[in-house]
């Protein structure tokens, strides 16, 4: 697996907690 595919697979990761983090608390992300 190239480093590469590993900082997309982190990013994802990332961007898909915030996402999660944003709907359960909406107030937090005005």
């Amino acid at each position: 697996m190239s480093a590469l595919t590993v900082v997309g697979g982190l990013l994802a990761l990332g961007l898909l907690a915030y996402l999660v983090a944003a709907l359960l608390f909406p107030e937090d992300f005005s």
